[in-house]
């Protein structure tokens, strides 16, 4: 099952992956990082495919999707 990995102190809320993820498996989250912005996080219940689309829109470079096997 693949699996996202969110730096959330590199994310700024921009909210890119939220909008593109096919699946619908990313939200803005309720905390803040140190920097006042409120990460992305998963969704609970929603499957990730691992599509990737998240990775490549993030201008942060704070998201990795590993599809471990």
């Amino acid at each position: 099952m693949p699996r996202i990995v969110i730096d959330a102190e590199r994310c700024k809320q921009c909210g890119l992956c939220v909008e593109f993820c096919p699946v619908g498996a990313l939200e803005t989250g309720d905390e803040t990082n140190s920097k006042g912005y409120r990460p992305v996080r998963r969704v609970e219940g929603v499957e990730c495919t691992g599509c990737g689309i998240c990775h490549l829109v993030c201008p942060s470079v704070c998201i990795e999707v590993h599809r471990d096997e």
